[in-house]
């Protein structure tokens, strides 16, 4: 929104002399601001145009996901049958995309969330490598008698590899935010 910063006064240098015996329209005046002031920006507005609360909310629907995955693998397969249930990778990785998620969110109200929001979205990235690689021995060990629980550890390969993906992107507006803001 513009702001101006002028005088409101009527100056009778801008009145036109009536002149006698004629009736003239009232005349209409209306005034126009000369000057703009700049709107204030507030912190991280230019990171927070860039609407890093969408990508924390589609943190926290994959976190979800993937928690889910983790609970159904837990209910339908033994503890030793594969080291993504024997480590829990889907529960760890779903809830830390979830907290991940949640501080992201935060920032367009807590501005200084920022450094604790890198490192969780740094957190989470290291820790979701580390997830696919066990899910990558356990596919490449895999027996052909559970056909479903291959198809629901490739889902969670994916689901990884969006997260991934997701938090790269914020690490990067991120830590250029933070570059920016330093000194």
């Amino acid at each position: 929104m513009a702001c101006a910063d002028i005088d409101m006064d009527i100056n009778e240098a801008d009145v036109a002399p009536r002149r006698a015996g004629l009736r003239e329209s009232p005349l209409v005046r209306h005034y126009q601001a000369t000057e703009l002031v700049p709107d204030n920006k507030g912190p991280l507005h230019d990171l927070l145009q860039k609407q890093p609360a969408v990508l924390g909310s589609l943190q926290i629907v994959s976190g979800l996901l993937s928690v889910g995955v983790g609970i159904l693998f837990a209910v339908t397969q033994e503890m030793k049958q594969s080291l993504f249930t024997l480590f829990r990778v889907s529960q760890l990785t779903g809830a830390l995309f979830i907290i991940a998620g949640i501080v992201s969110n935060l920032l367009f109200k807590y501005p200084v969330l920022l450094p604790v929001s890198l490192m969780v979205n740094c957190g989470c990235i290291i820790v979701a490598v580390v997830s696919a690689c066990l899910i990558s021995v356990d596919l490449a060990h895999w027996s052909t008698e559970n056909d479903q629980h291959l198809r629901m550890e490739l889902l969670e390969l994916l689901v990884l590899g969006l997260e991934v993906f997701l938090s790269t992107i914020l690490c990067f507006w991120f830590a250029k935010e933070k570059r920016a803001k330093s000194p």
